[in-house]
């Protein structure tokens, strides 16, 4: 039986891991790109610690196939790679955040695992907004990331820390320098901080104050993405409600209506784009993503069915990607869509195996949302609130998923792969979330 002192080390260690993958900009913004890569040493070799010494429980037999076949593949493509030692960075990177992402969902319980994402997002919230209000009342202008020399006084707006616009109505950056990434994990955090509250696991004036700070900094960064994917995240947990409600043997009109939703959403976001986009401060190119994602619809049909070859993050000095995609003076590293970055690395086999990993968790996190807890022959025990996580948090990767790479790399990965295990594991088990 472990310590109640062994458990909170492993939950504050919990904790790190999921604020580093979280917010890893803002260590290399802070420490740079050597202080961020003895970070990364640092909790590593605290994970590998925590795996050996906790001794999870594998269950091989219960884990997602599809899950292994995606990296197996990513790892098979050094064979074919165009980019041989960038695909060997990309790839160890790749393995480093699986471990980490395994760390958490084999070592943790669900409570645990709940906990200690809500407590990475409140730091992360929370240092986030002191670091506006310093740079907005005391510095009065945009910051630059320490340790940093870009050879020029003119530097693009994207590469600033922060703009210092937190007492203009934003967009605010917070402490992972990007407004998408913050207005993200405010997202995540209304999720999250939302389900603790309903469940009672926080006390209600603290849990209130933390999910209006959550709503006030999504607002904040007026992110066109993020402001879709809760779109679709509120319509998801609408018909979540729906099914619980209805019951498994009634729940044909639900699936209509979430045809029925798609649709309508699709045609209203169609419709008012020109009109929104504006407001939300993107051009009606999507920011350049449309130029991004013809050159690598183009690139990736050259090799279409093996693909380039994996790197998670392109290589700025590698071919193809050298010079691919440059506005404005930035150049990007992703294809700004999760389903294109894969096509274009790991081909139509590639993709194969990525939709399978993600329709099949999506899949188990629904039926995790909507099914009663199955503890009673008569199947008539209370839906808990947790359960509904699952569902919330993929849907909402999968909505950014298109505008952005994210769900490849860093907190993306990690929350796909916890989510892949976790559920299959529940489903395995014939238990449910608590």
């Amino acid at each position: 039986m472990p310590s109640v002192q062994s458990r909170f080390v492993v939950r504050t260690f919990a904790t790190l891991v999921f604020f580093s993958v979280l917010a890893g900009q803002f260590w290399r913004s802070l420490l740079g790109w050597w202080g961020y890569g003895a970070i990364v040493l640092i909790i590593g070799a605290g994970i590998l610690i925590g795996l050996v010494r906790l001794k999870p429980d594998w269950m091989w037999p219960r884990f997602p196939k599809s899950l292994i076949a995606f990296l197996g593949l990513a790892t098979l493509s050094l064979v074919w790679t165009n980019y041989l030692g960038a695909s060997l960075i990309g790839i160890t990177l790749q393995w480093v955040t699986t471990f980490a992402a395994l760390f958490l969902a084999l070592c943790l319980t669900w409570t645990e695992l709940l906990r200690t994402l809500g407590a990475a997002l409140r730091w992360a919230l929370g240092l986030s907004l002191v670091f506006e209000v310093t740079v907005g009342l005391f510095v009065r202008q945009p910051v630059l990331p320490f340790w940093v020399d870009y050879g020029t006084d003119t530097v693009p707006q994207a590469f600033y820390w922060s703009r210092g616009l937190l007492f203009h109505g934003g967009p605010i950056e917070g402490i992972v320098a990007n407004r998408n990434l913050l207005g993200f994990l405010a997202l995540l955090a209304v999720i999250v901080f939302a389900l603790q509250l309903a469940a009672g696991t926080v006390r209600r004036g603290w849990g209130v104050a933390w999910l209006s700070l959550a709503v006030l900094i999504l607002v904040l960064t007026r992110s066109a993405t993020v402001s879709f994917a809760a779109v679709v995240v509120a319509v998801v947990l609408g018909l979540a409600l729906l099914a619980r409600r209805r019951g498994p043997d009634r729940r044909g009109v639900v699936y209509l209506t979430a045809a029925a939703s798609v649709v309508a959403v699709s045609a209203a976001l169609a419709a008012l784009a020109p009109r929104i986009l504006p407001l939300l401060g993107k051009s009606a190119d999507l920011t350049g993503r449309l130029d991004i994602w013809r050159s690598v619809i183009d690139l990736a049909g050259q090799r279409p069915v093996r693909g380039w070859g994996w790197v998670s993050y392109w290589a700025p000095w590698a071919e193809p990607f050298k010079g691919l995609a440059v506005r404005r003076g930035v150049v990007y590293l992703q294809a700004h869509n999760a389903w294109l970055d894969v096509w274009l690395q790991l081909g139509i086999l590639g993709l194969i195996i990525f939709i399978a990993l993600v329709l099949s968790t999506l899949w188990r996190s629904w039926l995790l949302a909507v099914d009663r807890p199955r503890r009673t022959v008569a199947d008539t025990a209370p839906y808990t609130v947790s359960s509904l996580l699952p569902l919330l948090l993929l849907t909402a990767l999968l909505a950014q998923s298109v505008a952005e790479s994210r769900m490849l790399i860093e907190s993306g990965w990690v929350l796909l792969v916890v989510l892949a295990v976790t559920t299959k594991r529940a489903q395995s088990s014939v238990q449910t979330l608590p």
